[in-house]
């Protein structure tokens, strides 16, 4: 029996009044894929990553995880399913610590506070932020906060990772170490969706890529094919 993709996204569309975000997009992820998603501003890229955790509903189409629907279901259903997202511009609780960030997500789960609380000193660690784990997470600087949210999303071992921009105004070395820890979840064998403009690092870990523009999927394929797509060339570059 052919196992279910770890996502299948099919006909999806999504409109705000007049315009159309998203156009029909389709297309499937293996279990343990990394899959680029790369895209002009206003292409659709993060409407797309919105949908598909929930944020949106989309006005047609449908989405799966693991052959199961869940189309239109709330964010918070969504990641009880195994999603983890982090967004272009970091989403941490600013007036909370670094820790209590990590303990957000793992707050109902039935295990001692220490255990939890040694869970996430071990994450922060891993994320080499564990000399601040008492400082207030609006004390970090803008790559800091990328970490701490990747932490936290991986609190709670989700099967599928989202990451939007990630190495957006990110020092070189701090990318570096950013692109060594997506390199480790798919170690993991995590479903990895990846959308950046940082094409160097799209190739270095993905072997499959997507390119949208205008809402629409307009390339499918490896590394090399994508980079000699005319349509990919054209949308990035002009006719």
């Amino acid at each position: 029996m052919t196992e279910a993709p770890a996502l299948k996204v099919h006909g999806l569309i999504k409109r705000f009044g007049g315009l159309v975000a998203l156009d029909g997009v389709e297309f499937s992820v293996a279990r343990g894929e990394v899959l680029g998603i790369i895209g002009v501003n206003g292409a659709g890229k993060t409407t797309l990553m919105n949908c598909l955790c929930g944020i949106y509903g989309p006005d047609a189409g449908s989405i799966a995880l693991g052959g199961e629907s869940v189309t239109g279901l709330a964010p918070h259903d969504i990641a009880r399913r195994g999603v983890g997202r982090t967004f272009q511009v970091p989403r941490v609780f600013h007036r909370m610590s670094l820790i209590d960030n990590l303990l957000v997500p793992v707050l109902k789960r039935h295990a001692p506070d220490r255990a939890l609380i040694d869970a996430a000193e071990t994450m922060l660690e891993r994320m080499r932020l564990i000399e601040l784990r008492h400082n207030f997470a609006e004390e970090l600087s803008g790559g800091q906060q990328k970490l701490l949210e990747m932490a936290r999303m991986l609190m709670s071992d989700p099967d599928l990772v989202m990451l939007d921009e990630p190495f957006a105004g990110v020092h070189p070395e701090l990318c570096r170490f950013m692109i060594e820890q997506i390199e480790a979840m798919a170690a993991a064998h995590k479903t990895v969706l990846l959308i950046s403009h940082d094409l160097t690092s799209i190739y270095r870990l993905s072997r499959r890529v997507i390119a949208l523009n205008q809402g629409r999927v307009i390339a499918d394929g490896g590394v090399e094919a994508i980079r000699g797509n005319p349509a990919v060339i054209e949308a990035y570059l002009g006719a």
